[in-house]
């Protein structure tokens, strides 16, 4: 039969016949109802080829399904010695001729805003599948919760998949009827590509013939034509090899996208490949589809899902990407893991390439965050699919694009606020109910909404993959990222930073897991000045009752003018904070604040000499090095009082005990051991050194205004700790690449660590 004609079989002639009388019509009122002359209509009803345009118009007119009155395809052969068929050399002969065409549609991929293709066996890294499905686990919110590190979500394992994972190949052996499901952008089709490549290049599965069939080219093909015949009619002539390759099962059929296929093809769609499966068993079937897409059942296919990239993936796709480029691979990994929150999202392989493309242009990522995120989530809400055409079924035809981001944002804040990093599935349909409630035009009976809450949830998932589901009825958001941005999105974007929202978001300043939101909504922000402010204003908030507190901010502000240094006066502030934090709790936090206010001020860049010398005295007072005033050159310094009075100190330490006993601390510090009541010795040294502790410290305090003993309480300490961390999270965010203006910068590095008399009087002046 020819490629462009049908014919009827004599089963169909007699349906025919029967639907012609049915119609009360004649072949001749067929013919004029057409407007086609008699002899194709006369053609017709006597089995002989048809043009298949027309076929199908006159079994449409006739109510008939015209695959019904069609000839079935012979059905395999009964083989003896006097008739046989040779059909590993067909498969053969047909692999060379379809050679060409694999390497074509499946050699190459180009996805977002690549410039060229790309090979795929240059870019390809080996996908692992999960044999149980992540979302029907039966697992409840307090057992995922503990897959996760349930003290710091910095990195709270929601990409951590424990379950044994398989390599693709080896699935693709094991099963017969493979269906692969896996979120967007999760590698489904790249490696079908890569299966039809390996097959035709003779590497997996040699002796089989691989057919890449687009499932949502098939349904959109004219005259809606039969699998086995779309197949035929796309791969090579003779259409009788590719046949009798089906036929005796020497194929590996790679149906690829299920989920593309529109709604109003789908059951005729699935009818087919549930009809060709059934009638062809002996072939090798892979089928893809997006995780929740819709629902079906191949009752004689096995699913699995495909895992997210772990690390050693994510190395080989970087590896390959960067080959040969001007962007070495190992400076991309390095700053992968320098940044956990980008880190994430390259688990998966289309978020990976997005980073790869971002990183290429100028070797780093982009200092602004939300920018990167946003480009993130506009290709999986509207990018991916745009580029190859696909137009998704909108399930509830008011939510667009915004309102899905508004949505998402809602969800995420609510969430968020309440530490609910995994939810419920009627906890989300019930966000997804408040909220389509309020769109123009939506339903107010509660039970149809109830049924749109469910499909937009389902919608949201298989289409742009930005909820997942973790187990049975329980969802997330797939990356910690994608859920704090969209916390921000709502302060800064839904609520437009009102004083409310921004009131709301700056309680949260202390709390650590709140940081990566403050700084996506700085970043985010048109203009961050209010937020800073706020944020400022709060930290001060802090000490700014604890009259303690207070005195220790104006101390550091009054030795901060008694200095001659080159770097910013907030910066030294910081400095003199961190010299009373080594001694009152032993935690360091000036000395990294300072270097955050002013990048000049290094670890290794000279101090000025007054402060060098404060900052010796300091930690000898500490006992952090007390060998170093054994060596001070007293001659360096200027104060001849201050000289006279550690002249008697420095003899001290020539005491051949209080010798030993620095000698004793030195050596516990090279060991790290601590001091404790069953170390004699330790013990010892230490009462030793405290003792000649005692007499320096009235020493540097009279002529020098250092080592206080401010006498600060548990809570006091646990306060300064909290003041000193919010500020250096603040200047953080100053130096995030949001927008802010001079003034607004100027006025928090002024006021920074200052006591709250003086920013008062500070806010008076300007």
């Amino acid at each position: 039969m020819s490629g462009r004609s049908l014919s009827c079989s004599p089963e169909g002639i007699q349906k025919a016949k029967r639907a012609l009388i049915g119609c009360s019509l004649t072949q001749k009122a067929l013919a004029e109802d057409l407007e086609v002359t008699r002899q194709p209509i006369g053609k017709f009803f006597t089995g002989k080829p048809v043009d298949r345009n027309l076929f199908v118009q006159i079994c449409d007119r006739l109510d008939l399904e015209w695959e019904e009155i069609i000839p079935e395809p012979a059905s395999e052969p009964e083989l003896n010695q006097h008739n046989s068929i040779d059909i590993d050399a067909i498969a053969q002969a047909v692999r060379e001729k379809i050679k060409p065409l694999i390497q074509e549609r499946c050699g190459t991929m180009r996805v977002l805003d690549m410039t060229q293709p790309i090979g795929l066996n240059d870019i390809y890294t080996s996908v692992n599948i999960l044999e149980k499905i992540t979302g029907r686990q039966r697992l409840g919110i307090d057992e995922l919760l503990q897959q996760c590190r349930s003290q710091d979500f910095d990195l709270f394992g929601l990409n951590k998949i424990t379950e044994k994972r398989v390599p693709g190949l080896e699935a693709v052996e094991k099963y017969s009827k493979l269906m692969i499901l896996g979120k967007p952008g999760a590698g489904k089709t790249t490696f079908l590509k890569y299966l039809a490549i390996q097959c035709i290049a003779g590497e997996f599965q040699a002796e089989r013939v691989p057919i890449f069939v687009t499932l949502k080219n098939f349904a959109e093909a004219a005259n809606k034509p039969g699998l086995l015949q779309y197949i035929t009619e796309e791969t090579i002539n003779p259409i009788s090899s590719i046949r009798d390759v089906i036929t005796y099962g020497k194929a590996l059929v790679l149906l690829d996208g299920l989920d593309e296929v529109r709604e109003e093809d789908s059951d005729r769609i699935l009818k087919e490949i549930r009809e060709f499966s059934d009638r062809f068993p002996k072939n090798q079937f892979v089928m893809t589809c997006r995780i929740a897409a819709r629902e079906y059942t191949f009752e004689k296919f096995t699913e699995v899902e495909v895992a997210d990239f772990d690390d050693d993936q994510i190395s080989n796709f970087a590896n390959n990407w960067f080959k040969d480029k001007a962007v070495k691979p190992e400076a991309f990994i390095k700053r992968l893991e320098d940044n956990n929150r980008i880190k994430e999202l390259a688990a998966s392989p289309l978020l990976l390439t997005l980073l790869c493309l971002a990183f290429e242009e100028s070797g780093d990522f982009p200092a602004n965050r939300s920018e990167l995120y946003k480009e993130g989530l506009d290709a999986l809400l509207k990018k991916w699919d745009a580029k190859r055409g696909i137009q998704r079924d909108q399930i509830y035809k008011k939510l667009s694009v915004q309102r899905k981001e508004d949505l998402l944002s809602k969800m995420a804040l609510t969430t968020f606020e309440g530490s609910e990093y995994f939810f419920k599935q009627k906890v989300a349909e019930h966000y997804i109910t408040e909220y389509i409630r309020n769109l123009p035009g939506a339903n107010t009976d509660e039970e149809a909404l109830q049924v749109d809450s469910e499909q937009v949830l389902r919608s949201i998932e298989h289409h742009h993959g930005l909820v997942v589901a973790r187990a049975k009825r329980i969802y997330s958001f797939p990356h910690l990222t994608f859920h704090e941005y969209f916390t921000a999105r709502e302060f800064v974007v839904v609520r437009q930073s009102s004083e409310e929202a921004l009131q709301n978001l700056v309680s949260h300043i202390t709390e650590k897991r709140w940081r990566e939101v403050f700084l996506l909504a700085v970043g985010m922000s048109p203009s961050a000045d209010r937020l800073l402010i706020l944020i400022k204003e709060k930290i001060d908030v802090i000490v700014s009752s604890d009259i303690g507190l207070q005195r220790l901010l104006a101390w550091a502000n009054q030795k901060s003018f008694s200095v001659q240094v080159p770097y910013k006066i907030s910066a030294v502030r910081a400095l003199y904070l961190d010299l009373t934090s080594i001694f009152e709790s032993r935690f360091a936090h000036g000395y990294l604040l300072a270097t955050t206010i002013d990048s000049l001020l290094t670890p290794t860049h000279a101090f000025a000499p007054d402060f060098s010398l404060d900052l010796s005295l300091v930690y000898d007072l500490n006992l952090i090095r007390p060998h170093s005033c054994h060596h001070l050159d007293l001659n360096s310094i200027s104060d001849s009082q201050l000289q006279k009075a550690l002249q008697p100190l420095k003899e001290q330490l020539n005491n051949p005990e209080l010798r030993l006993a620095l000698e004793t601390i030195r050596q516990y510090d090279e060991r790290k051991r601590q001091y404790d009541k069953r170390d004699k010795n330790g013990l010892l040294a230490w009462d030793k050194l405290l003792k000649w502790r005692e007499q320096l410290r009235p020493v540097l305090v009279k002529y020098r205004n250092i080592g206080h003993d401010w006498q600060f309480t548990g809570k006091q300490k646990e306060l300064l700790k909290q003041y000193c961390d919010a500020n250096k999270f603040l200047v953080d965010c100053l130096n995030s690449d949001c927008y802010v203006s001079r003034e607004v910068r100027q006025q928090i590095e002024d006021t920074l660590l200052l006591p709250i008399a003086e920013i008062k009087q500070h806010q008076q002046q300007s």
